[in-house]
């Protein structure tokens, strides 16, 4: 995989992975805007983890009430390597994941069992866990994550999450971090070029770079919920209209084109929480959307919006979908 731009970024997590192979540890927190290439950084980690162990969770904004969620999302494919670890930490585990019945566990036990598991887990190979969405994970696995990742030394694990900005009660706080910005100029003028299959004005194309700052999903996606007009030279929205704005009137655009089944598809991904496809293929047969409406043999173009991110998911740019369809979904 190459990233466009992205040379430093992907040099710090080759850094990071080479470490590992050579019996270190370390973690990174990699920090971005949204749409700035951060889940783009993992893939390339991944991609590059040749030979390691891979655990991947992500943080889901419905789920960060219920405790421990993420963290047994990330380490559900290691219970079986629970036996190894001390009874107190063992059954703190356990508890935690709803492997056995007892009083809350404590927090600092949790968080030395997860520390043991990882390196249990690393013991025949090295082990790269991947986090994306991390400001959305629940408070109790976020704790566990950090107290685990800042006491790696020499078992051969990475833990890399991804987050945006640090908030005030951020529980990452601390940990290593690499900051994302958006491309240069040179390299926004290239996205952008990539994501064009029209002619487009010059002064156009000033005002895109120039505007979204080299945020990667922006220079994407916005020039395809662009009329020919506005590419040719009628680009003219309002100056305050900020970048998700502008972005949801894109997908609005994009959205009136389809078919009505296609917009309930649509929205029945931006109501599932948690990215399953399998569910969303369901919840596709309940509404009677079929394939060929949806794209679903074709590309997957309606996977392809719904990984974008929380803009084309909102209520301004599904608004179009009718109401009957809004209430099925849900």
């Amino acid at each position: 995989m190459v990233l466009l731009g992205r040379g430093p970024e992907c040099a710090a997590l080759d850094r990071l992975l080479g470490a590992i192979r050579a019996g270190q540890s370390g973690a990174l927190v990699v920090r971005g805007e949204p749409g700035v290439g951060k889940t783009a950084l993992l893939e390339y980690a991944v991609e590059q983890a040749a030979g390691c162990r891979v655990m991947r969770a992500a943080g889901v904004e419905s789920e960060m009430e219920l405790a421990f969620a993420a963290l047994h999302q990330l380490c559900a494919g290691l219970l079986d390597r629970l036996e190894a670890l001390p009874e107190p930490q063992r059954d703190a585990l356990a508890v935690a994941f709803g492997l056995k019945s007892g009083t809350p566990p404590d927090r600092f036990f949790v968080g030395v069992a997860v520390l043991g598991l990882l390196a249990e887990a690393a013991s025949d190979r090295p082990l790269v866990c991947v986090v994306d969405d991390a400001q959305w994970l629940d408070r109790e696995s976020a704790q566990a994550l950090a107290f685990a990742a800042r006491r790696l030394r020499a078992e051969s694990v990475a833990v890399i999450l991804a987050a945006r900005a640090a908030g005030e009660d951020d529980l990452l706080t601390g940990l290593p971090e690499l900051r994302v910005e958006g491309l240069a100029d040179p390299d926004a003028r290239a996205l952008l070029a990539s994501a064009l299959h029209g002619p487009m004005d010059q002064r156009v194309r000033n005002r895109i770079v120039a505007e979204m700052h080299g945020n990667p999903l922006a220079l994407l996606e916005l020039p395809r919920g662009m009329t020919p007009a506005e590419l040719a030279g009628g680009f003219a929205l309002p100056e305050a209209m900020p970048l998700a704005g502008r972005m949801e009137r894109g997908f609005a655009r994009r959205l009136e084109t389809l078919p009505a089944d296609s917009r309930r598809l649509l929205l029945a991904a931006a109501v599932e929480p948690v990215g399953d496809v399998t569910l969303l293929w369901r919840a596709a047969e309940r509404l009677g959307v079929g394939s060929r409406g949806s794209g679903r043999g074709r590309g997957g173009g309606a996977d392809r919006d719904r990984r974008a991110g929380p803009v084309p998911a909102s209520a301004g740019a599904l608004g179009g979908v009718p109401g009957g369809g809004r209430r099925r979904a849900a």
